[in-house]
């Protein structure tokens, strides 16, 4: 693990976050992120970098200059460490059910190839737009049987009405924990997964906007999938995500059709049988030759939420999201959904002309975003109480609110 972070967090000491020791100890690791002059409340989009994530990117790229093809056994090296971490963020037993991925979707077509016959799927309409992009297409080519799962009028989803779905016939069921749009947490996941396979469906989870935020153990879950990546939370930028196989479905003999070189059972042999001989586990799904910048690209972002720690980050995120509400009320706004514990990161706000919102508080040195009718506001462990306070009195002006 990065030696400056460990110290850096070492100098916290126990006991919760406050904003002036990490002012103190934890804003110098983002020192180049911070020079910034805006406030900065995406972090629920794309995660502030550490500076150190700089240097992990030059390293693999002065291994390529200095070693040539002989870099391969340090980025392979790479590689299963970033398999590592990720096992050890969500709470996989084994780091080969990690198979890297440089996008979710790919995860989800991963498996998707994987199945036999024209599979039964049931999905949510509050999933992402590159899963549901996906999961329509397969559908309008007639790879997939698609039934959706609609939300309520507060646009939330309820587990009951996947368990029902399920009890109709299903062969796989894709699901966020989080959702992206409103930040609802979907709880009773490890029920829905219990029902699954009592009728032999399979449960794949969407955890994009949980790992990082709020503890997640994929066993304890019951998933048999799970997608997910480093581009938000976990600091690490695009193309650095994963798809997770449990060991049981490994065990059961899921075969896959997204394959390559890389998963060959002796990869440098350039031994050629008819029938492909695959590595065993989750290494049978590794692909041709694989992006290894991002492994180094997402190394510090992971070692940070590692030693920071998820419980801990989550209890100082709730901490601010509470003020940050607070806050909002006092300027008029009290149509906040958020800050607790049935939500992520991030509040949110429904607005009928919510994706205007963003560009008018940019123009005010506040960054944030929308999606569809929901203004989206998440500060981070770097975000001072000020900022929360000066954004909140901004929106409470823009939608004509006396403060």
């Amino acid at each position: 693990m990065n030696a400056q972070v460990q110290r850096a967090v070492a100098k916290l000491g126990g006991g919760p976050l406050q904003e002036d020791s990490i002012e103190r100890y934890i804003a110098p690791l983002f020192s180049r992120v911070l020079s910034n002059k805006f406030s900065y409340l995406a972090n629920h989009s794309l995660g502030r970098p550490l500076d150190a994530m700089a240097g992990d990117i030059a390293e693999a790229t002065a291994l390529w200059y200095s070693k040539l093809g002989d870099a391969w056994d340090p980025w392979l090296e790479e590689q299963q460490a970033f398999r590592t971490r990720i096992a050890r963020l969500i709470g996989a037993a084994r780091a080969d059910c990690i198979i890297p991925k440089t996008s979710a979707g790919q995860g989800l077509r991963t498996v998707l190839n994987a199945l036999h016959g024209k599979p039964r799927v049931i999905t949510t309409r509050g999933e992402f737009d590159s899963i549901d992009v996906i999961l329509k297409q397969y559908a309008a080519l007639d790879r997939i049987e698609l039934r959706w799962v609609e939300p309520d009028t507060q646009g939330d989803f309820s587990i009951g009405s996947l368990i029902d779905a399920v009890n109709d016939g299903a062969d796989l069921v894709v699901v966020s924990q989080v959702m992206f749009m409103t930040g609802q947490i979907i709880q009773g996941l490890d029920t829905l997964a219990e029902v699954c396979h009592q009728r032999g469906t399979r449960l794949l989870v969407d955890s994009y906007h949980a790992v990082g935020v709020i503890p997640v153990d994929v066993v304890q879950l019951g998933a048999d999938y799970m997608i997910g990546g480093s581009y938000k939370y976990l600091r690490g930028g695009p193309g650095a995500c994963f798809l997770y196989i449990a060991p049981k479905v490994l065990e059961d003999g899921l075969r896959p059709l997204d394959t390559g070189w890389f998963a060959n059972a002796n990869t440098f042999a350039y031994q050629r049988p008819e029938s492909p001989v695959l590595k065993s586990g989750g290494d049978a799904f590794l692909e041709s030759t694989p992006p290894v910048l991002t492994w180094y690209q997402a190394r510090s972002g992971q070692e940070f939420a590692l030693a920071m720690g998820v419980d801990r980050l989550r209890a100082y995120s709730l901490k601010q999201l509470v003020a940050l509400r607070g806050y909002l009320a006092d300027a008029g706004v009290d149509t906040v959904t958020g800050g607790d514990e049935d939500h992520g990161a991030f509040l949110t706000i429904r607005l009928a002309d919510a994706m205007e919102f963003p560009a008018r508080l940019e123009r005010e040195g506040i960054i944030c975003d929308a999606r569809g009718e929901w203004l989206r506001l998440c500060p981070d462990c770097l975000t001072r109480e000020e900022e929360l306070r000066r954004a909140a009195a901004a929106l409470g002006k823009m939608l004509h609110v006396k403060i």
